[in-house]
């Protein structure tokens, strides 16, 4: 039977389970949110004479947890708006709304009987095809099902989200032995297609594949730290990027995760797994125990591993000494190994040279993998069925850039096995295993080693993906590629650092755009880095500006403004496939396709202002034909409004924080489409290609086609600008710069409002961007935001 998922039902409206309704409301999906009615009144509820009977107290439980959803930072919601998907109420008024769910989450208290009766209740209301998942994490799928009915244990099974499920890719499906192949499988295509996600299946197993491996690490690093007398901030330096994992590193992680969180999950681990050969490794120090006593929970509680404090240089953090437990300033640290590493540019170089180095740093860092390693070997096929599951577990579960697996065949198998069991470390039979029979790593040319069959099998190929890197190459230069896509379709890749626009890829784009006239249906303009764009080589603007090469500045400039009026006027289907940062000139090409395929999270904008300087590529240009032209269009329209909207947009560079929200800012148009899932992003684009080529597509016709307001609007926006200088809302400098914007938005000192040409516009961007590049102010705020990587208010 063919499921489909209309409508949801999410049961607990704590943490996890407002976050799942945000999430699956973000995807589009109309949520039913439920939670208890409480059995006492708060003072403030008797102070108002309400009753238990009252709806506002019968449903205060969930309406909190709703809020919290609606104030959670980062932001749980793709928009405010979003919000209006969720539909509030309680276990008793309500319960009958379950019956509607094709999909029925429980999120409730981690207690087996509390659980069973909701099961219970749910099973004698729900349709016989809607699935219903737990979010547990720490009892047995089937025992929570077992006195279900057959059909009820056919359609039951784990969904295990990482939180914040917005941001956090991984989901692990834990299937019960009776759940129903078809069921598991359209969870799996489900959650990744429509919920953006990354799916490992699991076993049953307590904490399953991340949080198992995740808690023996962690708790690795603590015992470890004191144990040999490391600072806090010694081991952060090194456990961060440096070894492929995130900025949080190891002790910052913990402070965002929640200490008291990280000591339960640890306990009841440690409850759960008494054949656990390393059982006694998942014991907390008794130092994090007294730190959930004191109350100091990590960042939530404003205290943790670290502690923002008020000195005479203003604010800064200081670390927790382990042995005191006392805050103290960081003290600056200098490993050789760790300084060495940053000359090698890839994880595998800075592994293998940090792993052979010997001071303190490398000592560290080798004990920590070489256990890691050697645990995770000896879970499987305990917690997964292969290690494909293990590492993608652990790369989206924690943003780490290799798994356990990728990590020991980075760093050789056979030295490091030998080398492990030098230091009485227990590496798994199977491994020793596979090196006997010839198979020298994890992973070999496109397959992994599987344990059921021991050989290589081919690595599964995931639906809807397109791997830019596996595809042919038609032209390349060291900034950008252009790809075929196949069917008719190429592929406009930037490869540059955060892929800023540079000459390069100004090369490459005026040779595609060429190449897609003459042989393809249409184009994509993606990549698969960190990010879509994150604006224009500010470098060589900053350069040029030194150097007073103001005509060098203006060809850069109409470089720029001569790619972007090509893909807005090919005579193919261009489509943009944004993610990441699409800021400054990222966000103007994004623009200047014939359509946007982008990312769910994609942060949009345009912010050049936070240089000194305004957008150049047609990103003025570009806001005023989307928003305030189409308002124009109807007689005796006021432009302000509208005028103000691309003004404040633009001068006070402001981001979105979503793609959705890009759609409300203007950015993005109501054809326009989102895609929650960054992997199937590439594949999407093309798919819009060839629909836009079937369709007949043709490109726009070109004529005077923005609203220019003139002076009146001009002054208009001129008083605005003095106001936020008057009130100090704005310096000096920024109202320059915010004169220049308002000059160019208004189309200049036309004496009458008028429509005019892009060009016309392109030309004002221009002069005002070389304009500003002369002024000191400018180029002060350029080479700051180089050399720190912020913004300078001068």
């Amino acid at each position: 039977m063919a499921h489909s998922i209309h409508r949801v039902a999410v049961i607990g409206s704590g943490t996890m389970g407002g976050a799942l309704a945000a999430h699956f409301a973000n995807a589009g999906i109309p949520v039913y949110l439920l939670d208890i009615v409480p059995n006492k009144l708060t003072p403030d509820e008797e102070k108002k004479n309400l009753t238990l009977d009252h709806p506002a107290v019968r449903n205060r439980i969930v309406n909190a947890g709703l809020q919290a959803v609606i104030k959670s930072k980062p932001a749980a919601l793709f928009t405010p708006q979003t919000v209006e998907r969720i539909t509030v109420g309680n276990l008793k008024d309500h319960f009958d709304w379950v019956r509607e769910a094709d999909w029925i989450l429980e999120a409730i208290v981690e207690n087996l009987a509390i659980k069973r009766q909701l099961m219970a209740r749910i099973d004698a209301v729900r349709k016989p095809d809607s699935i219903v998942t737990t979010n547990t994490s720490g009892i047995p799928i089937a025992e929570i099902a077992a006195n279900c009915s057959d059909s009820f244990k056919a359609h039951f099974l784990g969904t295990h989200f990482f939180n914040p499920p917005r941001y956090l890719k991984l989901l692990e499906v834990i299937p019960s032995p009776l759940t129903s192949p078809e069921v598991l499988e359209f969870v799996k295509e489900f959650g990744e297609t429509v919920l953006g996600k990354g799916v490992v299946i699991c076993r049953d197993r307590p904490n399953f594949i991340a949080n198992r491996l995740g808690t023996y690490a962690g708790i690795l690093g603590l015992r470890y730290t004191f144990a040999h007398g490391f600072t806090v901030n010694e081991v952060d330096d090194i456990t961060g990027p440096t070894i492929g994992h995130p900025k949080t590193a190891s002790f910052r992680l913990l402070d965002l995760v929640g200490i008291d969180i990280m000591l339960h999950v640890a306990d009841n681990l440690y409850q759960a797994v008494p054949e656990d050969e390393a059982r006694e490794d998942l014991k907390p120090p008794e130092f994090v125990r007294e730190m959930v006593k004191r109350g100091w929970l990590g960042n939530k509680s404003g205290q943790g591993f670290y502690k923002q404090v008020k000195t005479d240089k203003g604010k800064e953090f200081h670390v927790l000494d382990l042995n005191t437990l006392e805050y103290k300033p960081p003290e600056k640290t200098a490993f050789d190994s760790a300084l060495n590493a940053e000359m090698y540019e890839t994880l595998p170089e800075r592994l293998r040279f940090l792993v052979s180095q010997d001071d303190r740093a490398a000592k560290f860092i080798w004990d920590t993998i070489a256990r890691y390693l050697a645990y995770a070997s000896n879970r499987v096929p305990e917690i997964a069925d292969d290690i494909v599951s293990v590492d993608n577990a652990m790369k989206w579960g924690f943003a780490n850039e290799a798994g356990p697996f990728e990590t020991w065949d980075l760093l050789g198998v056979a030295e490091t096995v030998e080398r492990m069991e030098k230091d009485g470390l227990t590496v798994a039979a199977w491994v020793k295993e596979m090196l006997a029979t010839g198979h020298a790593s994890f992973y070999n040319d496109g397959a992994y080693y599987d344990l059921a069959t021991k050989a290589y099998q081919l690595l599964p190929k995931p639906k809807n993906v397109i791997v830019l890197k596996d595809q042919k190459v038609i032209q390349s230069n060291d900034s950008a590629s252009l790809i075929d896509l196949g069917d008719g379709v190429a592929c406009l890749e930037f490869h540059t650092k955060m892929n800023t626009l540079d000459e390069g890829i100004v090369e490459i784009a005026a040779a595609a755009m060429e190449e897609v006239d003459k042989n393809f249906v249409g184009m994509v303009v993606g990549n698969q880095g960190e990010h879509f764009g994150a604006g224009a080589n500010v470098m060589m603007v900053g350069l040029a500006a030194n150097d007073g090469k103001w005509d060098e500045i203006d060809r850069i400039a109409k470089a720029l403004q001569d790619f972007t009026m090509a893909m807005r006027y090919s005579q193919k289907p261009i489509v943009t496939a944004p993610f990441g940062f699409a800021l400054g000139g990222g966000c103007e090409v994004m623009m200047a396709g014939s359509r946007v395929v982008a990312h769910a999270e994609s942060y949009i904008g345009q912010v050049e202002v936070a240089m000194g300087l305004v957008p150049a590529g047609g990103g003025c240009k570009e806001l005023l034909r989307r928003i305030v032209a189409p308002a124009m269009q109807t007689p005796n329209a006021d432009p302000l409004p509208f005028l103000q909207r691309v003004f404040e947009l633009i001068g006070m560079g402001k981001v979105a924080t979503s793609a959705e929200e890009a759609r409300q800012m203007g950015f993005l148009g109501p054809a326009d489409r989102v895609v929650m899932h960054r992997d199937q992003l590439i594949a999407e684009a093309k798919r819009t290609v060839l629909t836009m080529v079937a369709e007949g597509y043709r490109p726009p016709v070109r004529g005077k086609v923005v609203y220019a307001a003139g002076e009146r609007m001009l002054a208009v926006l001129r008083v605005a600008v003095y106001s936020m200088v008057q009130a100090r809302y704005i310096s000096e400098y920024d109202a320059k710069v915010g004169e220049k914007i308002a000059y160019i938005l208004c189309g200049g000192n036309l004496t009458s409002p008028t429509w005019v040409p892009e060009q016309y516009f392109l030309d004002l961007e221009r002069e005002a961007f070389i304009s500003l590049c002369g002024e000191e102010k400018t180029r002060e705020r350029i080479w700051h935001f180089l050399s720190t990587g912020k913004p300078l208010r001068n």
